[in-house]
């Protein structure tokens, strides 16, 4: 397996990454586009918009990155990072493909990014997850993220949503 750190839309393949959010797209096509007669079409739609939205909006920011953990080539799992300064950071959009699901490739990703940050010394991470959501749920908690709060806080729009958690992982200073 190999964590690839994406700084630069460059170096996104589209399609790759696309199949690792098609069940996601193809839900959002419903909830963003419920009347649209053509679902392939509105599923293009929204595909393009997603990797507009990574081009023009999050990896405009220099600190953020894509995390994807690649297998022979196949893109299986990613999350987007964003560095919130001072060695915080926020999760947004971890998701594994569905046919690799089930086999820990979510939890490998989310131990290397965590590997990689602590490497630096002392970080935190957070993240927001819905309730609904136990594999997720799972996963963060296999990768040492507590339940900081019954809410979900997004760091990046300061909103609260009640059906999700706010997860956080700590990395204290290392002892030698």
């Amino acid at each position: 397996m190999e964590l690839l750190e994406i700084w630069d839309f460059s170096h996104i393949d589209g399609r790759k990454l696309m199949d690792i959010y098609g069940e996601s797209n193809a839900e959002n096509v419903d909830y963003f586009h419920p009347d649209a007669a053509d679902k392939k079409a509105a599923l293009a739609e929204m595909e393009t918009d997603f990797l507009t939205f990574i081009r023009d909006d999050f990896l405009r920011k220099e600190s953020n990155r894509y995390m994807v953990l690649a297998e022979n080539g196949v893109w299986i799992s990613a999350l987007r990072l964003y560095d919130l300064g001072d060695r915080e950071y926020y999760i947004e959009a971890l998701e594994t493909r569905p046919d690799y699901r089930r086999r820990g490739y979510g939890a490998a990703l989310l131990k290397m990014v965590l590997d990689l940050l602590g490497a630096e010394g002392p970080f935190r991470v957070r993240d927001c997850v819905s309730k609904k959501n136990t594999a997720s749920l799972g996963t963060h908690e296999k990768c040492g993220f507590i339940a900081a709060d019954t809410v979900g806080h997004d760091l990046l729009d300061g909103s609260v949503n009640e059906r999700c958690f706010t997860m956080e992982y700590r990395a204290e200073e290392r002892t030698r």
